[in-house]
């Protein structure tokens, strides 16, 4: 456990009762000096009282960051240049956080000299994983401490104990109630786990769900955007032009507004057990939608379809923490290539949770040919006759092994 080289630690800060408890540990323990990280990535909660907290507790060095835009453009829209969806259901919205966090950490520790970070992930779960896999990849030689992994405090009770010895404040909300989930929440998504959500034959408490209406309560009368792209990007709603981060706070209010983007699952964690969570991602679910009809107007074939296979490996390395290994960045490259045409402008219908494709053009770049593809008269444009060798070049193999089994 405690080890006398460790003389600075950096420590990803939320200001929340796990955290917190973490940084009085983390001095008890190891006797060190802790430097503060708390990041701003869309979560919907005050991040500057983490500040007052950090500061009580004695923390001279405190960092607090509003990383959104870096969020969003550098790791959000390149996961959805690829369609990454992890076991046909997860958006990823977690995942694709840690690697950024990861990051700041390596280089707080840099900027301070510090030479150990720590974080609040439990020995349960893929985000410890995911931290240090990424710390490792960056700086080799950081040395990571996992309270969870070391410390005795396994419980909610003994860790309000805990605080409660330490006379370490915990904020509940104005009615002195608590969520019973296990939240995470940032730009991209809110996450539920826990409580009743343990059982997967629960379905979940309507007043659980904090972003989106239920779909039945959606308005009578569909909205219509126009989402518009560049190399793969969306650059501007309904023809004004956004940032990364205010594309995304904009289609998670239209969205949430409908209904959309709630998720059920029983996912398949890197550690090995399975784990059922619940999801909301309005504006990736309608991202993705967009991007993918974008895609088909604007994309090869081939090249299209080379993208569906690898998308599951893509997806499977970003959950499981790989954001910076070489074969992520391999794959990104080829994804990143295929995106130069995905320029244009999609049209979307959003009822009562649903996310429908009612429009697509790109100016520069469709491969959709009108006067191929119509059924009346193409005047020459495709003579039909040439299908008939195309078919039997195709069939040669199965009729061979047809004749040979007669």
């Amino acid at each position: 456990m405690a080890d006398a080289r460790v003389e600075k630690v950096v420590l990803a800060y939320s200001g929340g009762l796990d955290t917190s408890v973490i940084l009085k540990w983390l001095q008890e323990t190891y006797r060190c000096e802790v430097v503060t990280f708390t990041a701003d990535i869309g979560q919907g909660e005050e991040v500057a009282p983490a500040r007052a907290k950090a500061e009580a507790a004695g923390i001279e060095e405190i960092y607090i960051e509003d990383l959104r835009e870096e969020f969003v453009r550098d790791f959000v829209y390149p996961m959805f240049r690829a369609n990454a969806i992890y076991e046909g259901e997860y958006l990823l919205g977690t995942s694709i956080a840690r690697p950024l966090i990861a990051k700041r950490l390596v280089e707080i520790a840099n900027e301070t000299g510090a030479d150990a970070i720590s974080h609040g992930a439990t020995g349960k779960g893929n985000d410890q994983v995911r931290f240090e896999l990424g710390a490792y990849a960056l700086r080799p030689d950081v040395r990571i401490i996992a309270p969870w992994r070391e410390w005795d405090l396994l419980s909610r009770e003994k860790l309000l104990a805990y605080a409660e010895r330490h006379g370490i404040p915990v904020e509940m909300k104005r009615d002195g109630s608590k969520s019973p989930y296990s939240m995470d929440a940032n730009l991209l998504h809110i996450s539920y786990e826990g409580y009743d959500l343990e059982d997967p034959w629960n379905e979940p408490a309507e007043d659980m769900w904090r972003w989106t209406v239920a779909p039945e309560q959606a308005p009578d009368r569909p909205t219509y955007i126009e989402l518009g792209f560049a190399a793969g990007d969306i650059v501007a709603l309904d023809g004004v032009s956004m940032s990364p981060a205010t594309v995304l706070t904009t289609l998670n209010r239209i969205g949430g507004e409908h209904g959309i983007g709630r998720a059920d699952i029983v996912e398949n964690r890197y550690v090995g057990m399975k784990s059922r969570g619940c999801y909301e991602t309005p504006g990736g679910t309608i991202m993705l939608k967009a991007h993918r009809a974008m895609e088909s107007l604007t994309l090869d074939r081939e090249a299209a379809h080379l993208k569906d296979e690898l998308m599951p490996r893509y997806a499977e390395l970003i959950y499981n923490g790989y954001w910076w290994s070489p074969e992520r960045e391999m794959l990104q490259a080829a994804i990143d290539q295929t995106q130069g045409v995905v320029n244009g402008v999609v049209r979307l219908k959003l009822y009562k949770g649903n996310v429908l494709v009612v429009g697509r053009r790109s100016e520069t770049d469709s491969l959709f040919d009108e006067s191929i593809a119509t059924f009346e008269e193409d005047r020459g444009a495709y003579d039909q006759k040439d299908a008939t060798g195309f078919i039997r070049l195709n069939a040669l193999r199965m009729r061979v092994a047809a004749a040979r089994r007669r």
